[in-house]
């Protein structure tokens, strides 16, 4: 029997339990035994086989060079009963769970996200970012970021904010991505208000939206270096989605470490 790969997932201090939650539920699913990460509940890294950058709160524009621009403080066509549902059960307990920072940036978890970042680029462990992981990924290889991607939308093409598959992405045809999730075209969640702007070192897009908003990354010379916009863990019903999680997976298993149970 083969020993389950360990694979962190990081996350806040203050809320993120949901998210937590979904991501774990996902990597069981592909038979990986996931370990939460936070400032305040830190792991040895070397103990790690692979590590999921998780969602929240928006990284701090002093990474990439900027000042902040903010204070500190219809159409449902695509989305099946089988979406709604989920999307609803998953809304409501979100809202249950939330915890929002009146701050809006948490400093510690960007300084400990990108070290585990650096760390698993030097290693060479497989890293899979979601939504703010994506974008912190890119700014620790010294990329930025749109502060607000207002400027994409107008009034016919508006920036759909929804825990349902509602918002339309292409996927880039020589991408791991593409391979991974088997489609060239396919609609995802969207939380998020920010999205990358200049790539970081060696960094390509690997999915748009059709207005040119970046939606994943990745990094070719990694073995599995891949960040994604929207949240994959919000789509338990979408085997679609799970094949990311299968892919990180898989990615620790092809360097000699054995899986027990992936679907």
């Amino acid at each position: 029997m083969g020993v389950r790969a360990t694979i962190g997932v990081t996350g806040p201090d203050r809320g993120g339990l949901m998210s937590w939650l979904m991501i774990a539920l996902a990597l069981r699913r592909c038979g990986a035994r996931p370990v939460r990460v936070r400032p305040s509940q830190p792991v040895v890294a070397a103990r790690l086989d692979a590590v999921v950058i998780g969602g929240g709160t928006d990284v701090d524009p002093l990474h990439y060079g900027e000042e902040s621009l903010r204070e500190d403080f219809s159409d449902t066509r695509h989305s099946t009963l089988l979406d709604w549902l989920v999307g609803l059960v998953l809304g409501m307990f979100r809202a249950v769970f939330a915890t929002h920072s009146r701050q809006g940036y948490d400093r510690e978890r960007d300084r400990m996200e990108q070290d585990i970042i650096h760390f698993a680029l030097d290693q060479q462990l497989p890293v899979l970012g979601i939504c703010r992981g994506a974008q912190l990924m890119n700014v620790a290889l010294g990329g930025s970021l749109h502060q607000d991607i207002g400027h994409f939308y107008t009034e016919d093409t508006n920036n759909v904010r929804s825990i349902l598959p509602r918002k339309a992405i292409d996927v880039a045809a020589d991408s791991s991505l593409r391979r991974m999730l088997g489609c060239r075209s396919c609609f995802v969640n969207a939380l998020h208000d920010q999205s990358i702007k200049r790539l970081g070192q060696q960094v390509v897009v690997s999915a748009r939206e059709p207005n040119g908003v970046i939606q994943a990354i990745e990094k070719r010379d990694h073995r599995f270096f891949i960040g994604v916009q929207w949240h994959p863990e919000y789509m338990p019903q979408s085997r679609t989605q799970l094949g990311l999680f299968r892919g990180l997976v898989r990615a620790v298993r092809s360097h000699g470490k054995p899986v027990d149970g992936a679907v």
